[in-house]
C-alpha cells in the first residue's frame, strides 16, 4: 500500500497563517456588521425620537390653536424628511393601534441566501424601534421606526461584498508571499538533506556551510561534528581492521609454514618409511604388502589435503607469480574439482603491481565470492572479473543462481561479514546487485590512492 506523501513545512506554515488570517478577516466582517447594525438602530431610534417631537409638537401647536379634543398629528412631513428605502415610520395610538404609516419604497432582495440567512439569525433585521410621544406628563402615543429586512440585508450585502472582495484578493497574495517567503528561507534544508544523503553513502568529509539562520546553522555545526567524528572513529577502524587483516595474513603464513615444514615433512617421513617396509615385507613377509599399500594411500590423502589448505592460506604464487595468475590458478582449481559449475575469468590492466594488501584482500575476496556463489546459490556459471587503472581496482564474481537480498546485510554463514570488512580495511566498498533474469553480482571496487599506505 502506497503511503500518502505528507505536505512540506513551507505549505502547513502558510495553510495555518492564512487559516489564521482567515480568522481575523472575519472577525473584521463580523464587527463592521454589528457596527453597521447598532449603527442603523441608533439611525432608527433618532429618527424615531424626532418623529415623536414632531407629532408632540403638531399636537400642541392643534391645541393651542383650534383646541379639538383629540387630533392626530400628521406624519408625512417627517417621513418626506427622513425617507429611505424600506423605511417605515408608524403612529401608534394605546387604544387604537397603528394609526398612521409611512414607508418608502423596498428594495429587491439582491444578497445570497446563506448570508441572509445568517444575517437574519444574528441581528433579527425588521425590529420595531419605538419612542413613546408625550404631550405634557400624557403619553398619547409612540412612534414605531422599522426597516423592511430584505432591504436591510441588501444593503448590508452591498456594502460587505466589496470589503469580502479584497479580503479574499488578500488571503490569496498573503498566501504566495507567505509560501515564496518560507521557500526562502528554507531554501537551506535543501543543502542539509543533499548533505545528509552524501554522508548516508558513506561520503565521510561532507560539511555543511554556515546559514543565515541561527537554527539552521545550530544544525549545520552538529551535523558538521558528527561526520568530523563519524570520520575519524571509521579512520580509526579501517586502521585496526587493516591491522587485524594484517595480523592474520602473517598468522595464516606462519601456519601455511609450520604446516608445510612440520606436518608436511612428518608425512612426507611416513611415506618414505612405508615404502621401505613395503619393499621389505614383498621379500620377508608379502601379507604385510596389502597394510603397507593401506598406508601409503592414507599418507598420500593426507599430503593432498595438507596442500590444500596451504593453497588457501597462502598459495604461493600470489607472492611469486602475482594476483592474475593466482585468481587464474583459484578458477582453474574449481574447474577441475569435478562440480557442475563452471567458472571464467577476465582481467583487465596492470593487476599485478597492485601493493600486496591490495592483492592479498581481494584474493581473499574472490575465494569468499566463489565459495558463496556455489554453496549458497547453486550457481551454474560464475564470472569472475578483475579489472586496474592508475585510480582504482575493481573486482566483481557474477553468478546465474540465487539472488541475494540488496543491502548486503551481513548474515551467519555467507561470509559477506568479512568480505565486507576486508574491502573497508583496504578503503574500498562493496556493493550487491541484482542481476537479469537472475543471479547476483557482487562487486568490489578499491581506490588504489587509499589503498597504497596499507601496503
Amino acid at each position: 500500500m502506497a503511503m500518502l506523501r505528507s505536505p512540506d513545512l513551507k505549505l502547513r506554515i502558510a495553510l495555518r497563517v492564512v487559516v489564521l488570517a482567515a480568522a481575523c478577516f472575519v472577525a473584521a466582517a463580523a464587527c463592521l456588521l454589528v457596527a453597521r447594525d447598532t449603527g442603523a438602530r441608533r439611525h432608527a431610534a433618532w429618527i424615531a425620537a424626532l418623529a415623536a417631537r414632531e407629532v408632540a409638537l403638531q399636537a400642541q401647536q392643534s391645541r393651542w390653536i383650534t383646541h379639538p379634543p383629540d387630533a392626530a398629528p400628521g406624519l408625512q412631513g417627517i417621513a418626506q424628511l427622513v425617507a429611505a428605502p424600506g423605511l417605515c415610520i408608524a403612529w401608534r395610538d394605546p387604544g387604537d393601534g397603528v394609526v398612521q404609516r409611512f414607508c418608502g419604497g423596498a428594495q429587491p432582495a439582491t444578497a445570497p441566501a446563506l448570508f441572509a440567512a445568517l444575517y437574519r439569525a444574528a441581528f433579527a433585521p425588521g425590529r420595531a424601534v419605538t419612542h413613546p410621544v408625550r404631550i405634557g406628563d400624557e403619553t398619547r402615543g409612540e412612534i414605531a421606526v422599522t426597516f423592511d429586512p430584505a432591504t436591510v440585508i441588501a444593503q448590508a450585502w452591498r456594502e460587505l461584498g466589496p470589503v469580502l472582495a479584497v479580503m479574499a484578493a488578500t488571503l490569496a497574495v498573503l498566501c504566495a508571499l507567505v509560501y515564496a517567503a518560507l521557500a526562502r528561507v528554507l531554501r537551506p534544508t535543501r543543502t542539509i538533506r543533499a548533505g545528509l544523503e552524501r554522508l548516508a553513502a558513506d561520503d565521510l568529509s561532507t560539511r555543511l556551510p554556515r546559514f543565515d539562520l541561527a537554527e539552521l546553522s545550530a544544525i549545520g555545526e552538529v551535523f558538521n561534528r558528527l561526520a568530523a567524528r563519524l570520520d575519524a572513529t571509521l579512520a580509526e577502524r579501517n586502521a585496526l581492521m587493516r591491522r587485524l587483516v594484517a595480523l592474520q595474513d602473517e598468522e595464516r603464513r606462519h601456519l601455511a609454514r609450520e604446516l608445510h615444514d612440520e606436518f608436511g615433512q612428518c608425512l612426507a617421513a611416513i611415506a618414505a618409511l612405508t615404502a621401505s617396509i613395503r619393499q621389505t615385507a614383498v621379500q620377508d613377509c608379502p601379507a604385510l604388502v596389502p597394510e603397507c599399500d593401506r598406508i601409503g594411500a592414507i599418507a598420500a590423502r593426507m599430503m593432498a589435503g595438507v596442500r590444500g589448505v596451504l593453497l588457501r592460506l597462502r598459495p604461493p604464487e600470489l607472492d611469486e607469480l602475482g594476483l592474475a595468475a593466482s585468481l587464474d590458478g583459484l578458477v582453474a582449481g574449481w574447474n577441475g574439482s569435478g562440480g557442475t559449475t563452471r567458472f571464467s575469468i577476465a582481467i583487465e590492466g596492470a593487476c599485478d603491481a597492485l601493493p600486496a594488501a591490495v592483492s592479498a584482500g581481494l584474493y581473499r575476496i574472490a575465494q569468499e565470492a566463489i565459495t558463496n556463489a556455489v554453496r549458497h546459490a547453486a550457481a551454474s556459471n560464475v564470472i569472475v572479473r578483475l579489472a586496474a587503472d592508475a585510480e582504482s581496482v575493481r573486482l566483481s564474481v557474477a553468478d546465474d543462481g540465487t539472488r541475494a537480498e540488496p543491502g548486503l546485510v551481513p548474515r551467519p554463514g555467507l561470509g559477506l561479514l568479512g568480505i565486507r570488512e576486508r574491502a573497508a580495511a583496504l578503503g574500498g566498498h562493496v556493493s550487491l546487485r541484482p542481476r537479469e533474469p537472475a543471479g547476483t553480482e557482487l562487486c568490489v571496487a578499491i581506490p588504489l590512492a587509499v589503498a597504497a599506505p596499507a601496503a
